[in-house]
């Protein structure tokens, strides 16, 4: 059985802590701010040259449910080269995400307790992973559905053509709300950890969380009941599975994070 003393050394992280001067905090995150931006700038001249190709990927599950020659349209002079390379940008900052999660845990880690350390990792890269998820589950599973709604509503002698612009600003807002959805697994996690509350109350209140879970699923999809559901279930499947992990971290002891050392 590990020393509890050996995992407490308040001393010890106060000298630790007090060897970086104000300054030097804010080189380090200086260059790491600078790391991320080199990262992300290299990631975006790798994909400028396929910012069309991505564009069409992007545009594809809305273009399959248009009718035969439909199209879209630019009605901003620079937009045939802005917004791909919005794209571009959006997604070379998505494709380095862990690089600069890890830049962030790098510079914070040294400020945190072992249990936090222990914590705050895993929850970095499931979280990461969970956002990726999301938006894949949007575009493979909603965006379909989605655009398949909106066509058969459209009104008799209106031909939808649809600004690029426009379109990729609305599927972003979509990718970042499904992300965020994915997310509830993390956010059970957290609010069980920090003891604002307990698996067992959160089960007393799954009903309610189900309802809103399908209000969340009317706000974010479009108004039937095949996409609602398609988000509402995968959210409460996530909130379960959440209640599980969260039961690992449940805190047993209220000072236990109190008593937690900081690593030297």
């Amino acid at each position: 059985m590990n020393d509890p003393a050996k995992d407490t050394d308040p001393e010890g992280a106060a000298e630790s802590q007090a060897e970086m001067t104000f300054v030097e905090h804010l080189v380090e995150l200086r260059n790491r701010l600078l790391r991320v931006v080199i990262v992300v700038a290299v990631l975006l001249l790798c994909m400028m040259p396929f910012a069309n190709d991505l564009y069409a990927l992007l545009a594809a599950p809305l273009l399959a449910q248009m009718h035969m020659g439909g199209s879209m349209i630019a009605t901003q002079v620079a937009s045939p080269f802005l917004t791909p390379f919005k794209l571009a940008l959006v997604a070379a900052i998505l494709i380095g995400m862990p690089y600069i999660l890890y830049q962030f845990w790098a510079f914070v880690a040294p400020g945190l307790y072992r249990n936090e350390k222990r914590l705050v990792f895993p929850l970095m890269v499931s979280s990461s992973f969970l956002f990726y998820l999301g938006m894949a589950f949007a575009y493979f599973v909603v965006f379909p559905l989605m655009f398949a709604f909106f066509q058969a509503v459209a009104p008799e002698g209106v031909e939808i053509m649809t600004d690029i612009t426009a379109y990729l600003d609305f599927v972003l807002k979509i990718f970042f709300a499904f992300g965020l959805a994915f997310e509830v697994p993390i956010a059970t996690v957290v609010l069980v950890w920090t003891g604002f509350t307990t698996p067992e109350a959160l089960k007393q209140k799954r009903p309610y969380i189900i309802v809103g879970a399908f209000v969340v699923g009317m706000l974010l999809t479009p108004p039937d009941i095949i996409s609602q559901t398609l988000l509402a279930l995968p959210v409460w499947v996530l909130f379960e599975l959440g209640l599980i992990f969260a039961k690992l971290y449940a805190r047993r002891d209220p000072d236990e994070d109190a008593s937690g050392a900081r690593a030297g």
